[in-house]
């Protein structure tokens, strides 16, 4: 692909498409923005702020995760975790991700 810009754009919509599941993924047990942030960074998965708080914001009006504010050694934070209803959901979306992995490596190895 000659365009940069074009590529660019793409790889975003793949992202995009994973932030959801990424994110469910490191909130098992709570963790606050910038555990959270620093998590998926370390995975491989970096998320700038302005696109993780809204994620939490609305993953939790959906829902799917449950947050309370904590004060420790340092300002309150406030932890995310999932619900219930956010462990079910992880694993409907890791058994459709998974089995799209699968048919994109069946896919991608037939070239």
């Amino acid at each position: 692909m000659a365009d940069a810009d074009a590529f660019a754009k793409l790889e975003l919509e793949l992202r995009r498409g994973v932030l959801v599941l990424a994110t469910l993924s490191q909130l098992r047990a709570p963790r606050y923005g910038y555990a959270l942030r620093q998590a998926l960074a370390d995975a491989g998965l970096p998320i700038e702020e302005g696109t993780l708080y809204p994620l939490l914001r609305r993953l939790e009006t959906q829902g799917v995760l449950q947050s309370e504010w904590k004060i420790e050694d340092g300002p309150p934070r406030r932890y995310y975790a999932l619900n219930a209803d956010g462990h079910a959901l992880l694993a409907k979306l890791t058994a459709a991700w998974r089995a799209m992995n699968g048919a994109m490596d069946r896919l991608l190895d037939e070239g």
